[in-house]
């Protein structure tokens, strides 16, 4: 399946899982206000993986709660959750670039500029490091127009 065909489905199933969800947020959470399903957001900066937290250490931050691996990574966060939090909410960055918010795999992350960004998947994060540079500064100037939206409004199609 291609990026194109890999958004599109996304689009449709995005649809169809918010289509009951009115409100907006600015942060991508899932079950329980929990972000980047459950991953704790310091790893990626301090060990370069993907690290599962723990309900055990958790920090709220922007309405979400993120999780922990550790204390330790509880605590830098609580003292610089900028430095930290995921790029435009934790929703995909590729997709903030087309103006759309879609969830992400959260083993498909990249660092760049010491910020964090996350993908819809490992495919759609090929296509990301084709033009970092380029779909940074498209999504942060499309950002401001769909960080307000609720998942549904930001993907309806444009007719």
């Amino acid at each position: 399946m291609n990026v194109k065909q890999t958004f599109k489905l996304a689009t449709a199933a995005g649809a169809l899982i918010f289509s009951s969800l009115s409100f907006a947020s600015a942060v991508n959470i899932g079950s329980n206000d929990v972000a980047i399903h459950g991953y704790d957001p310091v790893a990626y900066f301090t060990v370069n993986k993907a690290v599962e937290g723990s309900a055990k250490y958790t920090a709220t931050h922007d309405g979400a709660i993120y999780r922990f691996s550790s204390k330790k990574n509880r605590d830098l966060f609580k003292a610089d959750a900028d430095r930290y939090a995921p790029q435009y909410g934790g929703y995909c960055a590729f997709g903030v670039s087309l103006n759309k918010k879609f969830d992400v795999d959260p083993q498909a992350f990249y660092i760049d500029d010491n910020k964090l960004y996350l993908n819809l998947n490992k495919d759609v994060q090929k296509k990301w490091l084709t033009d970092v540079d380029g779909y940074v500064h498209s999504a942060n100037r499309k950002w401001s127009g769909i960080e307000n939206l609720s998942v549904a409004e930001a993907n309806e199609e444009d007719e």
